[in-house]
């Protein structure tokens, strides 16, 4: 699906041709990946600063059935797995957009084989220990095929558990 103006919403191996042909074209594929539950600032923060890392971000989304899993929470996502992606696809630093069912991301980066693999600051990108919570997925097998892996700071104050905990009251 292709918004009037914003990025693709494409299936999994549509999207990794797509990735195909802006790597043959030169082009350094950045990748991340979330739930995106409840877009705020620190959301847009974010996702601005790893498209600044590469010359177009894909992002990958968690469909509803994998945040349930991520035990986010009984009443998680709030916003469905169509409406959360359409709106990340809406956001001017988005390149593409893709929905994926699996518990981590990996089967997805290997498939669309970013050049830069980002996630936020509570990661560590040296982390090797698969077992360690500040794990990156994906980090050694984009290292291993000549990529990069790079963390961004949070926005200090913004996080979408905090904003759903606050609409419970």
């Amino acid at each position: 699906m292709t918004m009037d103006s914003g990025a693709d919403m494409l299936d999994r191996s549509t999207m990794a041709a797509r990735c195909a042909e802006w790597r043959a074209a030169g082009r350094k594929v950045v990748f991340t990946n979330g739930v995106f539950d409840l877009l705020h600032r620190g959301h847009v923060t974010y996702l601005a600063a790893a498209a600044a890392l590469g010359d177009v971000l894909v992002v990958g989304v968690n469909d509803d059935d994998s945040v349930r899993r991520l035990g986010k929470g009984p009443d998680r996502p709030i916003v469905p797995e169509q409406d959360r992606a359409f709106v990340v696809a809406g956001l001017r630093s988005v390149g593409g957009v893709v929905l994926f069912g699996e518990d981590t991301p990996l089967d997805l980066i290997l498939a669309l084989q970013p050049d830069v693999l980002v996630k936020g600051g509570d990661y560590d990108a040296d982390c090797i220990d698969p077992t360690d919570a500040r794990y990156i997925v994906g980090s050694a097998e984009v290292r291993a095929s000549g990529g990069r892996v790079a963390t961004i700071d949070l926005v200090p104050g913004r996080s979408t558990t905090a904003m759903a905990n606050r609409l419970k009251g």
